[in-house]
């Protein structure tokens, strides 16, 4: 058997109320509060954190549905103007806010900072570190526990990925009555990039069987509840359930990271404009398709999810998908056959996608 390695150290209390939650980990520090702006629900606990919690050092609200060098300007500029320099920064929003509340950490007033370690004119020592306490209302970027935080430079059409070992939030606080409030569209986007999550930290390179298994439990769950749920959007144990599955793919890709769906994902976010969970799902059949047979590992821990005919579970994939109004054809995204040639090539290339198992000639194959 091959070595291997696990190791996660986020402390995650899940179905507690948040605000209660939240004010037992700030014990008292001072702290940020970061949140999305222009929402009466994100308006409301605002106001509950506060008086639940206390007066923050600074609310910050300038958070995009995906941070850019130009969005985590003004961001770093809100959180500069804190009263007291914030102890801790609470998190409270789906993965963006996360993903900003890491920049954050790691930038302090000055994103700059971040920037340049991005671009790779300074070092880690150039960053700070400052706890994190992740309250997620979305299910699906498993943000709350990882150690890395999405950037996009939109102007250079760029994806860069800030990853530090001290950005891993402090503490993960999931109430599935947070998420009570995200509408369908963003639960099934969400939700489809959990299941992608899971599935990309089987097809890869790092995979082990702590992965394995927690990625088993995450795609069964969102397969079967994630459907039911977008039918029944106020029901709360549904929201648990895809709550939970989210998490326990968090915690398979945040030893793993993701791989080629993944990778391939970013041209369709940067050039299409596509939905990540969406961008990131849609390419997963004939992905799965492109691996079946390569590895005896990986195909034992698909089984675990699909039964033991793979192929049939790959149209079964499909078929989830298509019956959620997803289509698994790159065409359908606005991509001429030449541009996703060469998307598949630029993505082989990319981090995420040699972390992929498989090889070119598979994934043309599957996907033609």
């Amino acid at each position: 058997m091959s070595a291997w390695g696990y190791a996660n150290p986020v402390r995650v209390t899940f179905g507690e109320d948040a605000a209660s939650a939240i004010r037992e980990k700030v014990a008292g520090r001072s702290y940020c509060l970061l949140t999305y702006d222009d929402h009466p629900y994100f308006d409301e606990m605002v106001e509950a954190i506060r008086r639940i919690v206390g007066a923050p050092a600074v609310v910050v609200r300038d958070v995009e549905p995906n941070p850019s060098f130009i969005g985590l300007r003004i961001a770093c500029r809100s959180y500069g103007a804190a009263s007291t320099a914030p102890e801790v920064i609470v998190a409270f929003g789906g993965g963006s806010v996360i993903d900003t509340a890491k920049v954050l950490a790691a930038a302090g007033a000055d994103f700059g900072r971040v920037q340049a370690f991005l671009e790779g004119r300074a070092g880690p020592e150039t960053l700070s570190a400052t706890p994190i306490i992740a309250a997620p209302t979305t299910s699906g970027t498993g943000s709350e526990v990882t150690s890395w935080a999405t950037v996009w430079d939109t102007e250079a059409r760029k994806k860069y990925s800030l990853n530090r070992p001290n950005l891993y939030p402090e503490h993960a606080i999931l109430d599935p009555k947070a998420s009570l409030a995200a509408p369908r569209g963003l639960t099934m986007s969400t939700g489809l990039d959990a299941l992608s999550h899971a599935l990309e930290s089987i097809w890869n390179v790092n995979a082990n069987p702590v992965s394995a298994n927690h990625a088993v439990f995450a795609a069964t769950e969102i397969l079967d509840a994630l459907p039911k749920l977008l039918e029944r959007l106020d029901d709360l144990a549904l929201r648990g359930r895809v709550a939970r599955a989210s998490l326990f793919a968090g915690l398979a890709f945040s030893n793993t990271k993701t791989a080629l769906a993944h990778s391939l994902s970013y041209y369709l976010t940067l050039h299409h404009g596509t939905a990540h969970g969406i961008a990131c799902s849609f390419s997963l059949p004939a992905v799965m398709r492109s691996v079946i047979g390569r590895n005896a590992a990986c195909d034992a821990t698909l089984q675990r999810i699909f039964g033991d005919d793979l192929h049939a579970g790959a149209d079964r994939l499909d078929a989830f998908l298509k019956a959620l109004g997803v289509s698994t054809r790159a065409a359908d995204y606005g991509v001429t056959q030449n541009d996703w040639l060469a998307a598949i090539d630029d993505a082989l290339r990319g981090e995420r996608g040699l972390n992929f198992i498989g090889s070119r000639e598979a994934v043309l194959a599957a996907a033609a």
